[in-house]
């Protein structure tokens, strides 16, 4: 056999061999997915303003946050005010609840949500920040 046909096939695993990443599969790598052994999902971490939120149905929720406690707030909601504490999602979406009235506020920056926690219905939806007090 001529050494020169060995050279193609040679050159061609050696391209494919420097072309992949040591401990991942491309397809993970061109998802921009890196693989942990960390079983916790990452969480995600906006900086949002306090004030009244504007929701469907002229519905409103005042919502309140103390400089640097990014794992609480204060929620009003039908003359009532509810102390919510950060719950870690699955979602890694910021998700805060008060577990002696079962009340869960997702808080997003396009848009956040109130919901009933034992039955997952909205009770204010599509609400969006108008009136900005303070930033927590």
């Amino acid at each position: 056999m001529c050494p020169r046909l060995l050279i193609l096939p040679a050159a061609t695993l050696l391209m494919a061999a420097c072309a992949t990443t040591p401990g991942g599969s491309a397809d993970a790598d061109s998802a921009g997915v890196l693989a942990t052994d960390d079983p916790a999902p990452v969480q995600m971490a906006f900086t949002l303003a306090s004030g009244t939120y504007r929701c469907e149905q002229g519905l409103r929720v005042d919502v309140q946050r103390a400089p640097g406690a990014g794992n609480s707030l204060e929620v009003s909601w039908k003359g009532r005010r509810y102390h919510m504490v950060r719950n870690l999602s699955h979602s890694g979406l910021p998700r805060f609840e008060d577990p002696a009235s079962g009340l869960v506020w997702i808080d997003l920056p396009w848009k956040s949500v109130l919901l009933d926690g034992g039955s997952g219905k909205p009770l204010a939806s599509e609400c969006r920040g108008t009136a900005v007090s303070q930033r927590g």
